[in-house]
């Protein structure tokens, strides 16, 4: 079962912290993970909800929920949210592979449709 987003969703103003950024936005409950999908509707990559990606789960969600679809716009707001795993993972490509996605859809990788996989 696929989870419909919410275009009534307005961003947040992302601050200087990760774990900061992760409290304002919606829980992941009920969520297995997320499909990131390709022009041709092709699963690309999948975000699980499990330890160690549910920081990435929760980002993503929201970006699902406020921005219909990860482009270059919602790739921008993201790094954002990342807040400091973002210099992180450009100063060590490969370390962080959901925010690696971000910085490729911002060089102008296609933008990826997101669908939920409910539990």
């Amino acid at each position: 079962m696929t989870l419909a987003s919410d275009p009534a969703m307005a961003p947040i103003e992302p601050g200087p912290s990760f774990a900061g950024n992760l409290a304002l936005l919606p829980a992941i409950d009920g969520i297995a993970r997320l499909d990131l999908l390709d022009a041709e509707g092709r699963v690309v990559a999948s975000v699980p909800n499990e330890p160690g990606k549910q920081g990435s789960l929760k980002v993503y969600n929201y970006l699902r929920l406020c921005f219909g679809r990860l482009d270059a716009g919602a790739a921008v707001h993201a790094l954002d949210l990342f807040a400091e795993y973002t210099p992180d993972a450009k100063a060590r490509p490969g370390a962080h592979p959901n925010i690696d996605r971000l910085f490729e859809i911002v060089g102008g990788a296609p933008a990826l449709e997101i669908a939920a996989v409910a539990q």
